[in-house]
C-alpha cells in the first residue's frame, strides 16, 4: 500500500492506493507542517486519525509532499518522524511545490508553478528539476498573497478601525475576534499561520468591496513582484497555480497577470488527484 500526503499548514489530504493504482482510501488530517510543529503534535495528529494509525504499518511506501519541507533539515526531521511511525515504509518527503508540479505541468513541460493557500510559494520546472530563486522565510516575513497574509489584513483593519461598519459587523458574527482569544491563537497555539488563514473566506467572500479589493489586488501585485518576476522567462511559459486562495480568486489573479503580460495556466484547489496519476504512471 501506498501513501500520497498533499500537506499544506492548515490540512493534509491523504490517498492509500495499490500497486494497480486503485483508492484504498481516502481522508484527511491537520497540516504538517514541520517549520511550525514539534514531532508530539505531528504524531498526535496522525494517531487522531484512525485510517492512518490503523493502517501504518501496512503501508510500504509513503510519499509526503508539504509545506515548510523546503529545507534539507526539515526534510530530514519530518523523515526521521514518518520512519519511526510507518515502521515498514520506504518515506520520500518532498517540499509542496513538487506536488503542485506533478499536477498541473504535463510531462516534460517547462511551467513556473505557484502555490497560493495558507502560504504561498513559486518556483520554475524546466521539465525535469524544480529551481527556487527565493527561499521562504515563512509567514511572518514573506507568503505574498496567501491565506495568513489576507487573515493579517482583516484582523488589522478590524482593529485600527479601517473596516467598514457593516463589514465589521458581519466579522464580529462570524469570527471569535475578542483580543485574547486571538492573541492566544496568534501566540500560544499551534499554527498561528494556519489560524490567520481561516479569516481568508471572509475576504473572498466580500471580494467586490472596495476594502476587500484593495488588499486582494495588493497582494497579487506583490507576489508577482516578487516571486513571479524572479523568473526571466516568466512571460514566455505558462504560470501554473494550486490552492483555495488561487482557486477562489482566479478571476482575479488573471486581471493581474494580463496587466503584467503573464499567462495564466492550470489552477487547482488541490493537487492530490494529479498525484495519483503521477505515481501510477512511475511506478
Amino acid at each position: 500500500m501506498k501513501l500520497l500526503v498533499d500537506s499544506g499548514s492548515t490540512k493534509a489530504d491523504w490517498i492509500a492506493i495499490d500497486d494497480q493504482g486503485k483508492v484504498l482510501f481516502t481522508t484527511q488530517s491537520l497540516g504538517l507542517n514541520p517549520e511550525v510543529l514539534s514531532k508530539d503534535e505531528i504524531i498526535h495528529r496522525l494517531d487522531d486519525k484512525f485510517d492512518i494509525s490503523h493502517n501504518k504499518d501496512k503501508a510500504s511506501h509513503l510519499f509526503f509532499y508539504g509545506a515548510g519541507c523546503g529545507t534539507d533539515r526539515m526534510k530530514n526531521f519530518l523523515t526521521q518522524v514518518f520512519e519511526e511511525y510507518f515502521t515498514h515504509a520506504a518515506v520520500s518527503v518532498h517540499e509542496d511545490t513538487y506536488a503542485a508540479v506533478y499536477a498541473t505541468t504535463p510531462k516534460d513541460a517547462e511551467a513556473i508553478v505557484c502555490i497560493l493557500g495558507t502560504g504561498s510559494n513559486c518556483s520554475y520546472f524546466d521539465g525535469k528539476v524544480l529551481h527556487q530563486k527565493v527561499q521562504s522565510l515563512g509567514y511572518i516575513a514573506m507568503d505574498d498573497c496567501s491565506g495568513n497574509r489576507f487573515g493579517r489584513h482583516l484582523l488589522r483593519g478590524y482593529y485600527f478601525n479601517k473596516m467598514p461598519s457593516e463589514l465589521a459587523k458581519e466579522f464580529e458574527e462570524e469570527y471569535n475576534i475578542e483580543p485574547d482569544y486571538v492573541k492566544n491563537n496568534l501566540y500560544k497555539e499551534p499554527n498561528p499561520n494556519a489560524y490567520l488563514a481561516t479569516f481568508a473566506k471572509f475576504i473572498i467572500k466580500h471580494k467586490d468591496t472596495d476594502f476587500c479589493r484593495k488588499y486582494i489586488f495588493a497582494e497579487m501585485e506583490d507576489f508577482v513582484e516578487n516571486y513571479i518576476k524572479q523568473f526571466d522567462n516568466c512571460h514566455d511559459i505558462p504560470v501554473h497555480f494550486v490552492g483555495s486562495i488561487a482557486f477562489y480568486l482566479k478571476d482575479e489573479l488573471d486581471e493581474v497577470l494580463k496587466r503584467h503580460k503573464i499567462k495564466l495556466g492550470n489552477v487547482l484547489r488541490r493537487p492530490i488527484d494529479g498525484l495519483i496519476a503521477y505515481h501510477i504512471l512511475n511506478k
